[in-house]
């Protein structure tokens, strides 16, 4: 069974560290929010070392800023809409043309 990677946003990131700062033991962070606690220990380092901006996201790195990667994806997920769409449409007009018979077409359209 294949698990998807869980994302977690520098706000909980950071809440987190202030909780574990505040007198809470990583054991328990990590059951509470179902986190491996080496993940907790990474994330504290990080956080000992550079503060807050440890959680910034990384250009060319891990949660990717580069803003033709970001559009390269919009219009990836715009591709696959449109298309799924498009196949409904089909669907639907062959179903139309089923029950009521063939629709008058101008052109090689509907």
């Amino acid at each position: 069974m294949v698990r998807e990677r869980r994302v977690f946003n520098k706000e909980f990131k950071v809440r987190l560290m202030h909780e574990l700062i505040g007198g809470a033991t990583v054991a328990e962070l990590a059951r509470r929010h179902n986190i491996h606690p080496r993940v907790v220990y990474r994330w504290h380092y990080a956080y000992q070392r550079d503060g807050e901006q440890a959680f910034d996201p990384k250009p060319n790195g891990r949660g990717k800023t580069d803003p033709k990667a970001v559009q390269i994806g919009e219009l990836e997920r715009k591709i696959g809409q449109l298309t799924m769409e498009n196949e409904f449409l089909k669907k639907v007009l062959e179903r139309v043309e089923a029950t009521f018979g063939p629709l008058p077409r101008k052109n090689g359209m509907v």
